[in-house]
């Protein structure tokens, strides 16, 4: 792997990846821990599969932006590391499967050449940003969002304040009202406005999924554009010290919300501000190049088959703000293409559009910037790759996460039923070809990666046991849910739990009785009109398991009995640090923040040495078997048994040494202090430990 040492001409980056091969050479000769090991992998895009000895590599793409030159070298590497297959993720992200984790530092390498990056795609840490895909092209919309994702994932991504929070963040854009960037289920999500003719964005806080869904609430109902990243950091650090860090099922930023309240919060986000270095972040939007179309004549066709093309064209183009140009939906099936389809398709907007594609929230992709009079050309040239069904962004174009395919987390099988239902509706529901209301989403276990409770028709994988302690596939039903426009949504109810081979029935009786009872209703409206209960009783008989023939105890897609097999999960798990390895990041922190003031960086570096600190209290605090929920009850427990008690001499308390970073703007001055204030209490900790296990030997 000697190469990428001398190819990369980012130092940042080459550090980064030399890094993540030194550290695959520690984990491999014992010398790192596997809790610890993984923690900085999944940094760095390197996440666990279901199956053993293999890896899947999530690739970062903010806003879901992809450049044909990007495409292609995410196709090499696909070709060359894996099994030459992409799958699109509801985050606007590329997967790619069955990645040997030795060489992860050389596919890291490789996709660098083309400026795409791992760094931060999966863990604890700022998540892709993503934004409404039509972003600079929606005729609605009061500006292109596209410069202020870019700028916000380009300032927090390798950011001190957000490596190693007690969970995942995520942020999302939207164009307009219509709230396509999903506002309501994010950590932050950002609603274009323009307020006085100034630009600025309605800002919706801790929304999220998973289990148990919370809506967002308003955060501000008018933000000026230069304040979204000084706010954006105040709330990564609020989260980064009162979010809890043991219980995984309570670390999301949506459970902080709900524990200490919105004006607690806000407050707590004001009062760092002083600590923030920049009070404001201008975003010069004029400075951000977008794509350009290129003007060029293509070969002319002949349509064969005008039907297919004119319903294409009424389900899969897409209007632009820009005259003479629209852009192309394609559905892709579960979000999976392949890489030589990939290449092609690279080849031809290279050529013939604006040398883009956009990846979706769907699991789509978007081409824009085709001109108008070439669309028939386009069309054939789509046929040639299987890219012209149509029903982009309609009810036949159903969301699914891989749940059992590849994820350690899934149940029962999401991509199986996804594809029969899809069948059901194209086969027997053809009307729904052009039907944009009804959105289908399904997820393999409660996680929502597939986003089910926030979809019209949900569906879930759980298991049902028989009477005869017998296990079998199933799915919960959930209805009602939809987004709203603003950053107003609906989440959707459990109505009954059904094996899932007849999780094909239950979607027949709720399409029927939408066709026969809803009245032209939307499908939000029709189920609130009706009620959970109406819909359980219509249902109910689907849950018997008391009559399961064989085929019940098969999943969708395969061939074999069903067996419950749930891994470990990664990307939002909490890693447990041992002692030592908790005194040797306060060493390699102490070390960053060191780097960082001689670079002048002072805002970076005293997170840094916040950061050593507070590893250095929570080491302490193990070693006596007390909790260490959060970095709030970290410093307040380290005062009480270590600091009071006489054990660990300061001049002061250690609440006020450490947070002294929100009390202090980050100059030289301060930063030079705070960081010789770390280094001070480390080798104070590490010689009354070293007192401690002499004491304990001698004693033995």
């Amino acid at each position: 792997m000697q190469s990428f040492r001398t190819e990369i001409e980012n130092p940042v980056v080459e550090k980064d990846i030399i890094e993540l091969a030194d550290k695959i050479a520690a984990f491999n000769n014992l010398q790192i821990d596997e809790e610890k090991f993984r923690s900085l992998r999944l940094a760095r895009g390197v996440y666990g599969q279901r199956q053993s000895g293999v890896q899947m590599i999530r690739i970062k793409l903010p806003y879901g932006k992809v450049m044909s030159n990007q495409l292609r070298r995410i196709s090499e590497v696909s070709d060359e590391y894996s099994r030459g297959k992409l799958h699109i993720t509801t985050r606007q992200d590329i997967q790619i499967h069955y990645v040997d984790l030795q060489r992860t530092p050389e596919l890291w390498a490789e996709l660098e050449r083309d400026d795409v990056t791992l760094r931060e795609a999966c863990g604890n840490v700022v998540r892709n940003v993503t934004a409404s895909e039509t972003a600079g092209i929606d005729i609605n919309e009061p500006f292109d969002v596209s410069p202020y994702a870019d700028a916000l994932f380009k300032f927090f991504l390798r950011n001190p304040i957000c490596q190693e929070m007690g969970r995942k963040f995520k942020v999302s854009f939207s164009s307009t009202d219509e709230d396509t960037g999903l506002s309501y289920l994010h950590d932050l999500g950002f609603i274009a406005k323009i307020e006085n003719g100034i630009r600025g964005f309605k800002v919706m806080v801790a929304g999220g999924l998973g289990s148990q869904p919370r809506h967002a609430e308003v955060l501000y109902d008018f933000l000026p554009a230069d304040k979204i990243i000084p706010v954006m950091e105040g709330v990564l650090r609020v989260f980064d010290r009162f979010g809890e860090r043991k219980s995984r099922a309570k670390a999301r930023m949506k459970f902080l919300l709900k524990e200490i309240g919105l004006e607690a919060f806000r407050n707590l986000i004001e009062e760092e501000q002083k600590a923030i270095e920049f009070k404001t972040v201008a975003i010069d939007a004029a400075s951000y190049v977008p794509s350009e179309p290129v003007i060029v004549k293509a070969p002319k066709v002949e349509i064969k088959e005008v039907a297919a093309f004119d319903l294409w064209k009424s389900t899969n183009l897409i209007p632009q703000k820009q005259k003479g140009f629209v852009a192309i939906g394609i559905k892709v099936l579960l979000g999976d293409f392949y890489t030589d389809k990939a290449r092609l398709l690279a080849d031809l907007v290279e050529t013939y559009a604006a040398g883009e594609i956009r990846l979706t929230l769907r699991q789509n992709i978007v081409i824009p910037f085709v001109k108008e009079d070439i669309v028939p050309f386009f069309y054939t040239e789509l046929d040639k790759l299987g890219f012209v069904e149509p029903g982009y962004n309609k009810a036949v174009d159903i969301t699914a996460c891989p749940g059992t395919d590849t994820c350690n987390l899934g149940i029962a099988s999401s991509t199986g039923i996804a594809a029969e239902l899809e069948r059901v509706i194209a086969a027997e529901y053809p009307q729904y070809l052009e039907n944009s209301d009804l959105v289908i989403k399904i997820s393999g276990c409660m996680n929502a990666c597939g986003q089910h409770n926030m979809a019209n028709i949900g569906f879930q994988g759980m298991t049902v046991r028989t009477p005869e302690k017998l296990v079998a596939p199933a799915l919960q039903v959930l209805l009602g849910g939809g987004n709203l426009g603003n950053g107003n949504g609906a989440f959707a109810d459990k109505v009954v739990k059904v094996p899932s081979k007849r999780g094909p029935e239950a979607l027949r009786r709720v399409l029927n009785d939408f066709e026969a009872n809803a009245n032209g209703k939307p499908f939000v409206a029709y189920y609130k009109e009706k009620g959970e209960k109406y819909f359980y009783n219509f249902l109910n008989d689907l849950q018997d398991v008391s009559n399961l023939t064989q085929v019940d105890f098969i999943d969708w897609g395969e061939e074999g009995k069903y067996v419950k097999e749930i891994g470990i999960g990664e990307c939002a798990g909490v890693v447990i640090d041992l002692i030592a390895t908790l005194f040797l990041e306060s060493e390699e922190k102490i070390e960053n923040a060191r780097e960082a003031f001689e670079n002048e960086v002072y805002s970076g570096a005293i997170y840094y040495a916040y950061q050593s600190l507070v590893n250095t209290s929570k080491a302490m605090l193990l070693a006596e078997n007390k909790k260490t929920n959060t970095h709030a009850s970290i410093i307040a427990q380290f005062d009480e048994f270590f600091v009071a008690s006489g054990k660990i001499e300061l001049n002061t308390t250690f609440s006020e040494l450490i947070y002294q970073i929100n009390k202090n703007t980050p100059n030289k001055e301060f930063c030079s202090q705070y960081i010789n204030d770390s280094e001070n209490l480390l080798q104070k900790a590490q010689r009354f430990r070293a007192l401690s296990n002499t004491f304990v030997k001698s004693v033995i």
